[in-house]
């Protein structure tokens, strides 16, 4: 009943926004109220809620101030120097400016954090995705498709939970998994030239005049680009580039929370680039509709999380699933792993899939002579698909800055970042990696 009432409730809540019935921020409150009151919980709804709202609240804090920081930082133009160099390469062919997104996203995804991954390449490339009037989704799906599969290195989230949860270390689970990495690297790539190839047709190339952000002359694509020349800080280029580079390394470092860490950096930031208390005002003000859009989405989903673990759906949805699994399956786990990765990973969350599910299908593996290890390099292919999850927080900062619909994002990604992991499982599978 709990399982049939979980994934009922996801359908629904899908299905609304994909169909764009009701927006994002709105089914995410009603809908698991709705299948709450359904399934007879109205006396703990409440404290429900609220826990799952609190456990979302670092990370609400940590949105907050990320966006004002990466904010301030592309209000004083650390980032036009990224967008001056990117012109001269790209020279407006939308071809080359899809593969170079999907190149910036990579790298720019070491840090294994999918937030300012975001932050930065949206802020990078959007000026110029808008002034040639290219499609933001390609912008979105293609930055999307770079972190999902940069999102299993160690010391991101997923791999850490796996190496937690079967009591494995990365030599064990992520080295083996390198050849797969580059091939989902690969196929980005190509995903980026195939949708680039289409831009390219339908826009053409259009010759653009190189320029120097912050020189004479100054031509329309800079000034978009720049937003107000009033704010930007070139003499503070180099401040402002090790500021963000010694937040990056505390970041990885996990010096601090990164909420802290992130309103300690803000907080330094805003003084130094706009020490007039007006102009500091005026700065956050201009990030504030971005951080509401961004940061409601976030505690809305803390309700919808909040309910599926505080009525036991998410674990009679996990239970319900791997029954379903035959013995005659049971030497072919490990690819079975891998598959229902995806939508495992999309249904639920990351703590969810890796501390309930992952070790009960480990168990079951066991006995037919397949080692954790392996189980747990499974596991991490449906990753590129993860991210399209609802229940993804830094997914809402995407569409928000990129400035494109949830449900859009969802329908034109999602075959992309299927075909990103099942080619990450195939060259697994040709390594060796993930048995079959």
């Amino acid at each position: 009943m709990l399982a049939v009432l979980g994934f009922a409730m996801i359908f629904v809540f899908m299905f609304l926004i994909m169909t764009r019935r009701m927006s994002a921020l709105i089914a995410l409150m009603l809908m698991p109220v709705l299948f709450a009151l359904i399934g007879g919980f109205s006396s703990d709804l409440g404290a429900m809620m609220l826990e799952g709202v609190q456990k979302l609240a670092p990370t609400g804090i940590m949105l907050t101030f990320a966006i004002l920081y990466f904010g301030i930082m592309i209000d004083s133009g650390l980032f036009d120097p990224v967008i001056s160099r990117l012109l001269k390469i790209v020279k407006g062919d939308p071809l080359k400016i899809v593969i170079g997104t999907a190149i910036l996203a990579l790298l720019v995804s070491l840090d294994g954090d999918g937030t300012t991954t975001y932050m930065i390449t949206i802020s990078a490339m959007l000026p110029l995705y808008t002034y040639l009037g290219m499609s933001p989704l390609i912008l979105a799906g293609v930055v999307m498709l770079g972190s999902g599969v940069m999102n299993i290195i160690p010391w991101g989230g997923p791999t850490a939970r796996v190496m937690s949860a079967l009591h494995l270390d990365a030599s064990q689970v992520f080295t083996p998994l390198i050849p797969a990495m580059i091939g989902g690297a690969v196929w980005v790539i190509f995903a980026a030239y195939i949708l680039g190839k289409k831009e390219r047709n339908r826009l053409g190339i259009i010759q653009l005049e190189t320029f120097a952000l912050g020189n004479s002359p100054i031509d329309e694509l800079a000034v978009a680009a720049m937003d107000s020349m009033h704010y930007k800080r070139p003499k503070l280029l180099l401040v402002n580039f090790v500021l963000t580079a010694i937040l990056m390394v505390c970041l990885i470092k996990e010096v601090m929370p990164l909420p802290i860490l992130f309103m300690i950096a803000f907080a330094i930031a805003v003084m130094i680039n706009y020490p007039n208390l007006e102009q500091q005002k005026e700065r956050i003000a201009s990030h504030a509709g971005n951080v509401l859009a961004v940061v409601s989405l976030v505690f809305a989903a803390g309700i919808f999380t909040g309910i599926l673990s505080g009525t036991k759906m998410v674990d009679a949805m996990a239970n319900g699933l791997v029954s379903l699994i035959p013995d005659a399956l049971g030497p072919h786990l490990p690819i079975i792993t891998a598959l229902i990765s995806m939508p495992f990973t999309f249904f639920m969350s990351n703590d969810a899939f890796y501390f309930g599910v992952l070790p009960i299908l480990s168990k079951a593996a066991a006995s037919y002579g397949i080692s954790a290890a392996e189980m747990g390099r499974a596991s991490l292919i449906g990753q590129p698909v993860h991210l399209l999850s609802p229940l993804v927080a830094s997914t809402y900062l995407l569409v928000g800055m990129a400035k494109v619909d949830f449900g859009d994002h969802q329908r034109f990604t999602l075959k992309w970042a299927i075909g990103t992991s099942l080619f990450m499982l195939l060259v697994a599978i040709i390594t060796g990696v993930v048995p079959l």
